[in-house]
């Protein structure tokens, strides 16, 4: 008798580390947001909701997770 292996889902949502154009100030954002998100120090939209995945409007640094 075969068993059957269980397969658990993976996320496919992720945190990201985006970096300010205007200032340089580096922050972290997940990756399905629901709400627009601005820099801490200058102000700027870095990132903007689409009801699903997140319009990103700053550089990229990294991944995380």
């Amino acid at each position: 008798m075969k068993r059957k292996e269980i397969l658990t889902p993976t996320p496919r949502s992720k945190f990201l580390r985006v970096q300010c154009p205007d200032c340089g100030n580096e922050q972290t954002v997940f990756s399905n947001i629901a709400t627009r998100v601005k820099c801490n120090i200058c102000g700027r939209d870095l990132a903007l909701p689409t009801g699903g995945k997140s319009k990103i409007l700053s550089d990229k640094v990294k991944e995380i997770g």
